[in-house]
């Protein structure tokens, strides 16, 4: 109860700018439990479908790889249906590596989607609580200036903490937000290299595909007399 009291209290006397820093803190949190859950479910799809595409390749079972990737809805099976489709009217690497590029990079903004923005609203936050904390100064000096001169020293004192309330609310939500962006920050990069890696090694399976193929064909035209 002591804890509620002294919340509630420090909470009362930052003044009006502790109300914005703490909507900006609730849309902060929005964001940064909506990104977390879109990348780590991200990252669990990628993998699943990775695990399956991979042996697919291997094994050069066309028809069940397209099965997979028609039905799955994740970055890993849109990169690698991207790559199929562009093999079925070009055999070129160079063309099949751009069409793969072209679907991650219209894959790209999803899963940077609003993580940048945790960073602003961490600024945001903090420039308010600052903002709140002069603003509370300036009442603070006015005030002290028409009161008893016995009481001066005691009465500014208490003003200036008062008014320091909203820096310390501006910076507690600043510094996790900022930790968060640098979390999801991490996260977008190791989901983005998985899928670099990952369109490597699919154009490597099928380099090595069509040039089974085609030396199959090879093998099986008749000699010239």
């Amino acid at each position: 109860m002591d804890m509620y009291t002294t919340v509630v209290s420090f909470f009362q006397q930052g003044g009006p700018f502790m109300y914005p820093i703490a909507i900006v803190l609730g849309i902060g949190l929005a964001i940064a439990l909506e990104r977390f859950a879109y990348l780590m479910n991200q990252m669990r799809v990628n993998r699943r479908d990775y695990e399956k595409i991979l042996p697919l390749l291997k094994q050069r079972r066309s028809r069940e790889l397209a099965e997979v990737t028609r039905k799955s809805t994740s970055a890993m099976a849109r990169i690698v249906a991207d790559g199929m489709n562009r093999r079925s009217s070009s055999r070129r690497r160079s063309d099949i590596e751009y069409a793969m590029e072209e679907g991650l990079l219209e894959i790209l903004p999803n899963i940077e989607r609003r993580t940048p923005y945790l960073a602003t609203f961490a600024n945001i936050a903090t420039l308010l609580g600052l903002l709140g904390t002069i603003i509370g100064l300036i009442a603070a000096f006015t005030a002290v200036a028409n009161a008893d001169p016995a009481e001066k020293a005691t009465l500014l004192s208490q003003s200036i903490s008062i008014a320091m309330n909203t820096t310390a609310f501006g910076l507690m939500v600043a510094i996790p937000l900022l930790l968060v962006h640098s979390m999801l920050q991490s996260k977008t990069a190791a989901i983005v290299e998985s899928l670099e890696i990952a369109v490597v090694k699919f154009l490597n399976l099928m380099e090595g595909e069509a040039a089974a193929q085609e030396l199959s064909t090879q093998k099986g035209a008749p000699a010239k007399a």
